[in-house]
């Protein structure tokens, strides 16, 4: 049997070590990745190999060659452009359509029994085995579900962790035979696991997944590259290294020169003819490559130093990458997580901070202090985004530095001379960080629209008024000391996954486009926006039976920018309204849960004493909104959903209804009563954006005060949802205490649990592995509904080391008792 080692791909999250050498090339443990991959296909009897090769071909196919000296034969099949890991194959079909083949990525380090795996693939007959295994993590790989046959049942490329009901993940090895070629296109970008495999399953052909016991590691992040250097010399994966081991742990290759007075503490590895002088300590998995010069007094702890580099006298290296023919001078401190690429000189008494990446060729002057952190890190996250688009505390991990090439990197991801939009709330922070976002995005030419400080859903629809995207910094709702810089796709919702995670690698990478001279992007301030909105509103929106009706209304504005629209707002909706708190208070940008309760039951007294209709509450920005019937009692967030829900569905007598899966399924007797239904969806704002803009879809809500008005927008809108309610009222008639007195009770509980991210998808494979027998639904986490109705949703959160779990039963008693049972079930499968 034949193999193919897959060896094109450009390891871009690896930069800046893949700046300059492919990714199969990176050395572990002083061995190029893929030379272990090579030595373990020879083991198990695989000596003839085909290697697809696209990124820099010429230096992995320089460096093996013909495979002679490995005792292999191998061929190289090179792609002109990228063909995604099926097309990449179907390149080298030629020399693979005779026999069946194993296919193994270059770039992941394993110690798999393939001959096993191999012997599987024969006896089940497969057409395709797809090789399993089980990780912690699996947001960044495959998810793989088989039967008890080893049949498979389903794949999900890439998850979100809403998304994740297993932890296992598809490898990249396969075993095929030939037949698959049928399946894939020449000369055209195809994947397995996106195109060729779900189309095998639909045809029912013999697709298994063997679940291999064994070591993998995907070395893509710099974070698994290091750990493979460590689970190396800990022993945990079997793999061949040169040298001798002179001590229990401590690895020295030929020819290396290390002085008796140097201080080792293994595990760790020197390459051959390294120099280790005296006085040098080398602690704990550091691996230091040929050629490798270590001055007297220096240190080293988890280091991984690549060929011919020169680390000076009391040099202090902790946890980072140095790229190859690159020195280090005398007493420079380069921390945990820094890599620094090939061939730069690091100068004497520097200072390089933990994660900055430092690219190759590059001169770091003597005494310089580089800080360039990625603080994201130290936060658990693996990815710059959270629920709010890019949070953090002001001037600690939200600076101006940052937020410059934060609006470089998003700049990169947009064409030269496209608009961006700019807004923000009425805090100084956001101001201060405005400025410096506009600069970064001028000098990447973009011509920039600044709406100054305006709602949140006033920058959202003035985005999309041509647009190619926008950008809103605010205070983090609740948490004063903290912003949010939220961005926007060019219909002014928040970025798609995809879109963040091009944004996050362009900022990883560093790689920011500049404008020449002449391309310096221009700067507008548009006139009467306010007026533009509130027109769009009122033209879009039904406000027909208001004028009549003689309502009175209570608006608090919360000292936030609602109060800049609603003056003009409220006057040409011709209703009688009380508006409270319409000041501006730059000490006041967001208001604490506490805060907020203590306005609402102020603005229920004054809506009793004043005989109103009912009250409304904007949060400061403008996007949210909260109620307070005509007695002055609140009407919670679940409960306001329910009575908007009530209200539009009985007007509208059809179309969808737009909420999220954690919703009560009250909300689904109400919408049906009125002949409307209900679509489910994710629990993340852009899910519910996607639905909001389909047609047929007449109101969108999240539960927490976020309403969609899909005939004026497709996002959450305080002041579009406070128009709509106006109507509503005005033309049934009905006060809202009289509509939620007509509607079930809910009883739906929340829980959170911690849980480490090393443990969440062991987590969520337990609990889909715990509902067998019942029904599943993972539109989100992972939704298991009780023979009796009852259902519990579990769900990880993207950005903490959290586990949400919803419960809903026909009381709070039977809710709490189906809740308490899954989170053992979350616990145990934690601990």
């Amino acid at each position: 049997m034949k193999a193919v080692v897959m060896a094109g791909g450009e390891g871009t999250r690896l930069r800046p070590m893949t700046s300059s050498m492919p990714k199969p090339l990176l050395p572990v443990a002083n061995r190029p990745i893929m030379e272990h991959v090579l030595r373990l296909l020879k083991r198990h009897g695989l000596t003839e190999t085909v290697v697809t090769v696209q990124f820099l071909a010429s230096l992995v196919k320089n460096y093996f060659g013909d495979g002679e000296e490995l005792g292999m034969e191998l061929s190289y099949a090179n792609e002109e452009k990228p063909l995604g890991t099926a097309g990449s194959v179907k390149n080298a079909e030629e020399a693979l359509k005779d026999d069946a083949f194993l296919v193994i990525s270059g770039d992941a380090l394993t110690d798999f029994d393939l001959t096993d795996l191999i012997n599987f693939h024969k006896e089940k007959g497969a057409l395709v085995t797809v090789c399993l295994t089980r990780v912690p993590n699996p947001l960044e790989f495959g998810i793989t579900i088989v039967d008890d046959e080893g049949k498979v049942e389903r794949f999900l490329e890439k998850p979100t962790w809403g998304q994740v009901f297993s932890d296992t993940v598809n490898t990249g090895i396969y075993v095929m035979e030939p037949e698959v070629f049928d399946y894939v296109e020449a000369d055209t970008s195809v994947d397995w696991s996106g195109d060729v495999f779900p189309q095998l399953m639909k045809e029912g052909k013999p697709v298994y997944g063997y679940i291999a016991e064994g070591y993998w590691e995907d070395v893509g992040t710099h974070e698994s590259y290091v750990k493979a250097q460590a689970d190396v010399l800990d022993g945990k994966v079997d793999v061949e290294l040169d040298g001798f081991e002179i001590s229990p742990g401590v690895w020295v290759a030929e020819g290396a020169d290390v002085h008796p007075d140097a201080v080792l503490r293994g595990p760790l590895y020197i390459g051959d003819y390294a120099k280790v002088e005296a006085g040098a300590e080398l602690r704990e998995h550091t691996v230091v490559g040929s050629n490798v010069v270590v001055k007297s007094g220096a240190f080293l702890h988890k280091a991984v130093l690549h060929d011919n580099v020169y680390i000076g006298e009391h040099s202090n290296l902790r946890g980072c990458v140095i790229g190859k023919n690159t020195d280090i001078m005398r007493a420079a401190r380069i921390e945990d997580g820094a890599v620094i690429g090939d061939e730069c000189l690091v100068g004497e008494e520097s200072i390089i901070q933990g994660n900055v990446r430092v690219y190759p060729f590059k001169t770091i002057e003597a005494g310089a202090f580089v800080n360039n952190s990625v603080i994201w890190e130290s936060r658990g996250q693996a990815h710059l985004f959270g629920a709010r688009g890019v949070s953090g505390i002001l001037n600690v991990e939200i600076t101006p530095e940052l937020a410059v090439r934060l609006a470089g990197a998003y700049a990169t991801t947009l064409k030269k001379g496209s608009t961006v939009t700019t807004a923000r709330d009425h805090s100084r922070g956001a101001r201060a960080l405005k400025r410096a976002v506009i600069s970064a995005l001028q000098a990447s030419a973009i011509d920039v629209r600044d709406l100054e400080n305006v709602p949140l859903p006033v920058a959202r629809q003035q985005t999309a008024r041509g647009s190619a995207g926008g950008l809103m910094i605010r205070t983090t709702p609740g948490v004063p000391d903290s912003v949010d810089i939220m961005f926007f796709d060019g219909n002014g919702a928040d970025l798609s996954q995809a879109s963040q995670r091009k944004l996050d690698r362009v900022y990883a990478r560093q790689e920011y486009r500049r404008a020449f001279p002449g391309e310096i992007g221009d700067l507008h301030f548009p006139s009467s926006v306010f007026d533009s909105y509130t027109g769009s509103l009122l033209r879009n929106i039904d406000t027909s039976g208001i004028s009549e009706s003689g309502l009175k209304v209570v608006v608090d504005a919360s000292n936030g920018s609602a109060g800049l629209v609603l003056p003009s707002l409220l006057g040409k909706l011709g209703v009688d309204s009380l508006t409270i708190n319409p000041g501006l208070d730059e000490s006041r940008p967001t208001e604490t849960a506490d805060t907020r309760r203590a306005g609402l039951v102020r603005l229920g007294e004054i809506v009793a004493s004043a005989g109103a209709a009912f009250g409304v509450r904007f949060d400061p920005v403008g996007e949210r909104l909260s109620l307070v019937d005509e007695k002055g009692r609140i009407v919670e967030d679940d409960r306001a959903l329910l009575v908007m829900l009530d209200l539009v569905a009985a007007e509208r007598r059809s179309g969808r209804v737009a909420l999220p899966v954690t919703t009560t399924r009250i909300a689904e007797q109400v919408a049906a009563y009125h002949g409307t239904q209900v679509e489910w969806t994710m629990t993340s704002p852009d899910d519910l954006t996607r639905v909001g803009r389909e047609d047929g879809t007449i109101f969108g809500g999240d539960g927490r005060g976020g309403f969609i008005i899909p005939e004026f927008s497709s996002v959450f809108d305080g002041t579009a949802a406070f128009v709509r309610l106006i109507g509503l009222v005005a033309r049934t008639q009905l006060t809202l205490s009289q509509i939620d007195a007509r509607i079930p009770r809910a009883h739906v509980i929340k829980r959170d649990l911690a849980t480490p991210w090393a443990v969440k998808g062991l987590v969520m494979r337990t609990v889909v592995e715990a509902a067998a027998g019942r029904s599943v639904d993972v539109t989100d986490g992972v939704r298991v509904v009780e023979s009796d109705g009852r259902w519990v949703m579990v769900l990880p959160d993207p950005a903490e080391a959290v586990t949400h779990l919803w419960a809903e039963g026909p009381d709070d008693e039977s809710a709490q008792a189906l809740l308490d049972e899954w989170a053992s079930v979350v616990d145990s499968a934690g601990n």
